[in-house]
């Protein structure tokens, strides 16, 4: 048996679990009414008063607000603690370990699966619809379109990688889906302290610190300069940055379900 059939029956086996009906149509259909419903043209509305750019990433935030992205948690959550963990819980995984594949290679397909559709679900919807509302912006600005949902979306996929570690380490799919809504809150809560202590003290390094797991902040300030003024290269870096930290919370997922988890 090659390596890419026990792949995509693990990969296969997940979608079933991750989108089984009517989880995918549940989820398309409130994204689709989160970016039509909480599109806002705010300022776009009067073409003079912005750039185009800055029209581009202020209706692309704007759909990307709390609504939009606790949807896409409870998604990833449902799909990492409780699909991954309910594997645990009831040794399903050990079937997979008895596959001709890796353990990388059947976390990477239940991955794909919990993070990956996940993601692709939001952005073709997302995007499309702001096609839809402003197809000369999108058009024109989709490098700033994409460029606002990596960064908003960084926090998110933060949280995966915590989500995933704790349901690792634990094996209890439930609790990491408490731990997980926690955090989301909290990271809510720390972000709001965080700009009152920058207005506070009139020093951007509270906003500053943030912005490495957060960084729509420092795009915030990029098209909208008040206490802080960030350049484009400066957003790149702590773009990057985020995604560094991201990346290593997923290595360190892969290397203990690769080699701790004792199963």
């Amino acid at each position: 048996m090659g390596k890419g059939k026990p792949f995509l029956e693990v990969f296969s086996s997940a979608l079933h679990e991750d989108y089984r009906f009517p989880f995918l149509e549940i989820f398309a259909f409130l994204y689709a009414l989160g970016t039509f419903v909480f599109a806002s043209f705010g300022p776009a509305m009067y073409p003079p008063a912005l750039p185009s750019e800055t029209m581009a990433y202020t209706l692309t935030s704007s759909i990307l607000g709390a609504f939009s992205l606790f949807i896409f948690m409870i998604l990833i959550f449902k799909n990492v603690a409780y699909g991954l963990g309910s594997d645990l819980e009831k040794g399903i995984i050990q079937t997979y370990f008895s596959y001709p594949l890796k353990r990388r290679g059947i976390l990477t397909a239940k991955l794909l699966s919990a993070l990956g559709i996940a993601l692709i679900l939001l952005l073709s919807i997302q995007i499309s619809a702001l096609y839809v509302l402003a197809p000369d912006i999108v058009s024109q600005y989709l490098g700033t379109v994409l460029l606002t949902y990596a960064a908003t979306l960084s926090p998110s996929l933060l949280l995966a990688g915590i989500v995933l570690l704790v349901t690792l380490v634990l094996r209890r799919g439930g609790l990491a889906l408490v731990v997980g809504i926690v955090l989301f809150f909290a990271m809510s809560i720390i972000g709001q302290m965080a700009m009152f202590v920058a207005f506070s003290t009139g020093s951007p390094l509270a906003l500053q610190i943030l912005t490495v797991i957060s960084p729509a902040v420092v795009l915030q300030y990029y098209y909208s300069p008040r206490l802080w003024t960030p350049t484009f290269s400066e957003v790149l870096l702590y773009i990057g940055t985020s995604y560094v930290v991201v990346a290593f919370l997923f290595f360190l997922g892969y290397l203990y379900f690769s080699r701790r988890l004792g199963l």
